[in-house]
């Protein structure tokens, strides 16, 4: 299924009808500007993530090893912590 020429007036001559030549330089130049904030984003979106890779804290210590986290132990038969 093919779209040639003959299709693409068809298409035009019935976008222009609908929408009328008045409001289609209109439609298409906010699609453009939609496009560009979207595409701004989608890029500040992978700076941030770059970013926050950067900064973010290590949960592992030395040589790659995981850290050892301190938490209060408590007896599992009397239910009191030690």
């Amino acid at each position: 299924m093919l779209v040639g020429p003959g299709k693409w007036v068809v298409l035009i001559v019935v976008l222009l009808v609908l929408f009328s030549y008045r409001k289609l330089p209109d439609m298409s130049r906010s699609v453009g500007r939609s496009l560009r904030i979207f595409k701004g984003e989608l890029r500040g979106l992978g700076e941030n993530d770059v970013r926050t890779k950067a900064t973010a804290p290590s949960k592992r210590g030395p040589l790659g090893s995981p850290t050892r986290q301190t938490h209060p132990t408590t007896d599992d038969r009397t239910g009191e912590s030690s």
